[in-house]
């Protein structure tokens, strides 16, 4: 039995490749698992880890959830665990791991949004992949040559740390970035002496979250639209300009979100004229009638909610596109990616 411990950081899209790559193992004739020993806290009491659900639905493994993802990762994480007790919760993670991989060939690991996190608790990732003997895959969603700096840190470190690392895939690049990930930073990394596994482009439909999940994290209430909750939302805009140059500047981008007070009608009438997913009125300002008309008939939800437009702004970086397990399309999508454009074969061969 061998593992592959996949980490990255936010929005790196680890759980659509660890799902892809399982997919695609699985079709191979292998028999694959999935453990995720540390998640990240969602902010909602009882609230179960995305990730482990979908697959351990899409897996259909049969092992409890409370033993495939045993710590919540916090900003005070150190409040809930104590530093003293580390040997006790590595022994905890070897026997939900032990549990989880009897009778399978793969068990694919999937780490949290930062490489070091819980390194207080001797539970980051190097130390994880170290004691599983798993081999590790880093993810990174290089977006400028700052990112790509955090990615050379992350690598180097896990060199130092004694990591089995098998190389690195550079995730969901946008379509302007393609070349210069190609001709710069590839070159980077291979002449550091990093393997590459892959050059994923950025696929929408996998990096985008639907307005749905956008309520889900605002909350608020629903003002028109409620049957339009799966527009792609691709950009988040702030409605506080002139209304003369409200139009050109919406005009700009693509199935968007516009955030705007409901006393806002002039600069919501113009973002109505543009590609708009949806609007999110601040301040709990109720719009006029007519603009409630205009949105019915541009098929356009509008999302009220009682925050300033700062706050909601800040509670809008808790969103993500999250594949479900009932996300038919989503799965195909994850597994079509891997097949095309990872070196699945060559992690494959690493791992027998």
């Amino acid at each position: 039995m061998k593992s592959l411990y996949i980490i990255g950081t936010v929005e790196s899209g680890k759980t659509a490749l660890c799902l892809g790559l399982a997919l695609k193992f699985r079709e191979e004739g292998y028999r694959v698992s999935y453990f995720k020993p540390v998640s990240i806290a969602t902010g909602i009491a009882g609230m179960k880890d995305d990730d482990t659900e979908l697959m351990r639905d899409v897996l259909d493994i049969k092992v409890p959830f409370e033993k495939m993802t045993l710590f919540t990762m916090g900003h005070n994480y150190l409040t809930r665990y104590e530093p003293e007790n580390s040997e006790k919760y590595m022994a905890d993670i070897k026997s939900a791991y032990n549990e989880i991989s009897k009778d399978c060939d793969i068990v694919i690991i999937e780490g949290t949004t930062n490489p070091q996190a819980m390194l207080a608790l001797g539970l980051d990732a190097s130390t994880i992949s170290r004691r599983l003997g798993a081999k590790m895959l880093m993810v990174s969603r290089v977006n400028d040559d700052f990112r790509m700096d955090e990615l050379i840190l992350n690598l180097q470190y896990m060199k130092k740390a004694e990591v089995d690392l098998l190389g690195t895939v550079f995730n969901f690049v946008p379509t302007p970035l393609l070349e210069r990930t190609r001709n710069v930073y590839v070159p980077i990394l291979e002449k550091t002496g990093f393997n590459i596994r892959g050059i994923v482009p950025e696929r929408k439909e996998l990096t985008a979250p639907t307005v749905r999940e956008i309520y889900e994290v605002l909350g608020g209430e629903i003002l028109e639209g409620e049957s339009n909750l799966d527009l792609l939302v691709e950009n988040f805009l702030v409605g506080a300009m002139t209304t003369d140059s409200a139009l050109r500047y919406f005009r700009r981008s693509k199935n968007k979100a516009v955030i705007t007070g409901g006393d806002r009608a002039d600069i919501i009438h113009s973002a109505l004229e543009t590609s708009t997913s949806v609007l999110i009125l601040t301040g709990n300002l109720y719009p006029d009638v007519r603009v409630l008309s205009k949105a019915s008939e541009k098929s356009v939800p509008v999302i009220l909610v009682p925050y300033d437009t700062y706050t909601t702004i800040e509670k809008l970086h808790g969103v993500s596109c999250k594949i479900k397990a009932t996300d038919e399309e989503g799965k195909k999508q994850s597994k079509e990616l891997v097949e095309n454009y990872i070196e699945w074969k060559g992690i494959l061969k690493e791992l027998e």
